[in-house]
């Protein structure tokens, strides 16, 4: 029903994530939720216990920050992951001043070997204006380059806009509208 790889787009708040939770729920196994976002302060802690109360108790949680290709080695098959979020995943490399490229390529080989289906949220940064700095312009050219590598591995890309899923290849499952 979902093909091994689903990439998730869309801008903040735009409903990307409350898609790919439904998303994940289709194929009717158990559920693991990767998540890549620190608490650092209360906004962020709020916006994380928003996201615990959607999703209710019966998903499994793994928290891996920076090291993504870790936690989806760990996952065994007859799973559906979703991991939420490429771009906070990304933020937190950069923050520590990681190998960029390295990480990426694990991740890439990790999502090679999962045994389990993989949903990934993904801001779509692209769309806004030219950031006024260095680092932002960097961090911006950096997260395109990433989802247009995810976007050529999926089989399924969904772009996400007030709420609305547009399907950017592949086909919606059945029993999702």
């Amino acid at each position: 029903m979902l093909p091994q790889l689903t990439l998730v787009l869309g801008g903040a708040a735009s409903g990307k994530s409350a898609f790919a939770e439904r998303l994940s729920s289709l194929p009717r196994m158990p559920q693991t939720y990767i998540a890549t976002a620190d608490a650092g302060d209360g906004e962020m802690a709020a916006k994380i216990a928003l996201h615990q109360a959607r999703r209710g108790p019966d998903w499994d949680c793994v928290e891996a920050p920076t090291d993504l290709a870790a936690a989806l080695a760990r996952v065994g098959p007859g799973r559906v992951v979703l991991v939420d979020c490429a771009t906070m995943w990304l933020s937190n490399l950069m923050a520590l001043g990681g190998d960029l490229a390295a990480e990426e390529a694990r991740m890439m080989a990790a999502l090679r070997t999962c045994a389990a289906q993989v949903i990934i949220v993904s801001n779509e940064l692209g769309q806004g204006i030219v950031p006024e700095n260095a680092l932002a312009r960097a961090f911006r050219q950096t997260h395109g380059e990433l989802n247009q590598k995810l976007a050529a591995r999926a089989g399924l890309v969904v772009s996400v806009m007030a709420g609305l899923p547009m399907v950017l290849k592949g086909e919606t499952p059945e029993g999702l509208q």
